[in-house]
């Protein structure tokens, strides 16, 4: 459980790298795609930061 909660943070953190160059570049498929992302993996990364803690309980 350690791991999941690094790896959602991570792939958030790119996600919104990936939204601020698509934005800056114009490019709108690659907007849309990478909030689509950042709004998915966010939520993942909130949730489960909510839901287990972190660093995550083990029981």
């Amino acid at each position: 459980m350690y791991g999941l909660v690094i790896i959602f943070g991570l792939v958030t953190l790119l996600a919104v790298y990936a939204t601020l160059k698509a934005i800056q570049s114009k490019n709108i498929l690659g907007t849309v795609l990478a909030l689509a992302t950042l709004g998915i993996f966010g939520f993942f990364t909130v949730m489960t930061v909510l839901e287990h803690g972190y660093p995550p309980v083990i029981h």
